[in-house]
């Protein structure tokens, strides 16, 4: 059976590529001759425009407008010469086609050579004229008479050569007609033979191998539900393993956000404490012991007679440090706990921020950077909490901009969009690769800081920063803007 339809095929096979490849040719050659007649019929044309053109140089009267004809009459006639030689020869050189005439086709051409002749020779004799008064001689006019007396012959003879190639290839069209045809025959009768001979027991063999499967398909099916209950039960049971994990993992995940957040909280509170304790104790030490210096000055000019340089300016000078220690214990003080923030809230306090980052780049000799905060928030309170975290980020984020970046400008941006509250720090420092968070030693304490109360917040944390084009940091957290009473904070008043 198998040896059976190879053979089969390869017969189909052969027999539509023999068909296809005797079509081409055939088509070719039917191409060719269509060629080959639009090429001989050119000749009608050429003798009509050289009757035309020898009209024309016999009656011109001027030199210029005679050798004007007496050129085109030339080219005209080469190329009549051309046609009719290489059409009667059965092929044209310049699209390389070869064909092979007919014998009514040669002896037509036969009797078209005495008038082509005599039209040659006429159309010589003409041209053998270089002046118009020379081509209005006799001999010019009578073979004048003869060109045109030559003209309908010449035409009839290659109208007839004309017509004989269509009807010729008329013919061979119908010829090929009947070899597809007999092509179409032997391929149906091939594809036949196949169909009974071969697709016949293949179809029996398949349908008895169809219901082979169709059993084990039904048995595949029972085994298939059996295996469906078992899946749908082992599934539950993974569900609530994965719930049960999930929610211990949430369990834990909560606990270690409330652990951190208590943990911020008591950093926070102790803050506060040390805050309080520098400005009421410290500060309120620091600023007694200036006024008993400030005494201790007024009374040695009182006592003394000549002012003592040595005394004037070590005085001058204790006086000096301690204001230098009473501003760096209130700046400390305002560094733990701004009481800007506990009293006016976030938007005062980021503001006092930009103004007092850089107030203490100035006491360093350092070049300031400029400093601008933009926000859309209206006066009012958010969360404490909210308000601590953003202020700690944006604190951490300019100190290091400031400290690492050295930038010129830095905008600090509080913006509330869509129940979003978004805060943008960037400057123009000297940036770094953002892939270093991704190293082993992990980032800076500044920066898991800032990504810790930003979780606490269910926020979102981005840095984006490129060598040389400075950085951006983008903290985004969910908060309905609502803005409620405070009770008044006193602490760090001043």
């Amino acid at each position: 059976m198998h040896s059976l339809y190879t053979t089969a095929l390869v017969a189909l096979t052969i027999l539509l590529t023999a068909g296809q490849i005797l079509t081409q040719y055939r088509l070719n050659n039917l191409q060719k001759n269509i060629q080959f007649i639009r090429y001989a019929s050119l000749q009608r044309h050429q003798s009509q425009q050289l009757i035309s053109k020898a009209l024309q140089l016999r009656d011109a009267s001027q030199l210029n407008d005679f050798r004007t004809h007496h050129r085109e009459l030339k080219q005209i006639f080469d190329g009549l010469e051309s046609s009719y030689s290489q059409s009667s020869s059965g092929r044209i050189n310049e699209w390389d086609i070869t064909i092979e005439n007919s014998p009514k086709v040669r002896a037509m051409f036969d009797g078209l050579r005495p008038i082509y002749t005599q039209l040659a020779r006429s159309t010589r004799t003409i041209l053998s004229f270089q002046t118009p008064e020379a081509v209005q001689s006799p001999i010019a006019d009578l073979a004048m008479q003869q060109l045109l007396q030559n003209q309908n012959p010449f035409l009839g003879q290659v109208d007839a050569i004309v017509r004989q190639y269509n009807a010729e290839i008329r013919e061979k069209i119908v010829f090929q007609e009947w070899i597809e045809f007999a092509f179409y025959i032997l391929t149906l009768a091939v594809v036949l033979y196949i169909g009974l001979k071969l697709f016949r027991p293949a179809i029996r063999q398949l349908n008895q191998t169809i219901d082979q499967l169709i059993a084990a398909e039904n048995t595949t099916a029972e085994t298939n539900r059996k295996l469906v209950r078992l899946n749908r039960s082992l599934h539950e049971a993974r569900q609530r393993l994965f719930q049960a994990t999930k929610q211990q993992h949430q369990q834990e995940i909560n606990d270690q956000k409330l652990r951190s957040s208590l943990l911020i909280a008591g950093q926070e509170e102790e803050r506060k404490r040390l805050s309080r304790e520098l400005h009421d104790g410290l500060g309120q030490m620091m600023t007694a012991i200036k006024l008993q210096v400030e005494g201790l000055e007024t009374h040695l000019n009182r006592v003394t007679s000549a002012d003592d340089p040595v005394a004037t300016k070590r005085i001058r000078a204790l006086k000096d440090l301690i204001a230098q220690t009473i501003s760096e214990t209130r700046s400390i003080s305002n560094d733990l706990m701004p009481s800007v923030l506990s009293d006016f809230g976030i938007i005062p306090a980021l503001k006092m921020l930009a103004e007092t980052a850089l107030d203490n780049q100035a006491k360093t000799n350092n070049p300031a950077p400029d400093i601008r905060f933009e926000t859309n928030l209206p006066s009012g309170r958010l969360d404490r909490h909210v308000e601590i975290s953003l202020y700690r980020i944006t604190q951490e984020a300019v100190t290091n901009a400031i400290r690492h970046g050295k930038p010129t400008q830095i905008t600090i941006e509080l913006i509330e969009r869509e129940n979003y509250l978004h805060l943008v720090v960037a400057d123009n420092g000297s940036g770094f690769y953002v892939q270093r968070l991704q190293e082993p030693h992990g980032p800076s304490q500044g920066i898991h800081n800032m990504q810790e109360r930003t979780k606490l917040l269910n926020g979102r944390f981005v840095i984006r920063s490129t060598p040389g084009k400075g950085t951006k940091l983008f903290v985004s957290i969910p908060y309905q803007v609502h803005f409620s009473a405070y009770e008044q904070d006193t602490t760090n008043a001043r």
